[in-house]
């Protein structure tokens, strides 16, 4: 039986990790950004430009997610850690898509990074 690390190194290993810093000039280039975290922790930042798909619906968003459409087009995942983000980078690959990569450290990365975030700031209640 395999622990979830295990999992996710054995995910790691088959798929490409890029770092924040690659992100930055993939971002410039106009890269397809998917977020995996689940909605409460997209609501609360994102990276600029990032569609939420979060990784329990990820294989069911495919067919009918504007961000998943080109199934050639580079994909950049990120979640929280990069753990979430290895595994649908895994997914996606194993489902036809030519180039997801996950970004290692994901968001905590991104945040310590100092680089700029999207917050919801939806006010329904005034």
């Amino acid at each position: 039986m395999m622990t979830p690390k295990q999992l996710v190194e054995q995910a790691k290993a088959e798929i490409k990790e890029i770092d924040v810093l690659t992100a930055l000039e993939w971002l410039a280039d106009g890269v397809t950004i998917i977020d995996v975290r689940e909605e409460h922790e997209f609501l609360n930042g994102s990276l600029p430009g990032a569609a939420s798909i979060p990784r329990g619906v990820l294989e069911f968003k495919t067919t009918d997610h504007p961000a998943l459409a080109d199934r050639q087009a580079r994909l950049l995942v990120y979640c929280r850690t990069g753990g979430r983000s290895a595994l649908a980078a895994q997914t996606l690959k194993r489902m036809g898509y030519d180039n997801p990569v996950s970004m290692a450290g994901g968001y905590e990365a991104w945040v310590a990074h100092h680089e700029p975030v999207v917050e919801d700031t939806t006010d329904f209640g005034s």
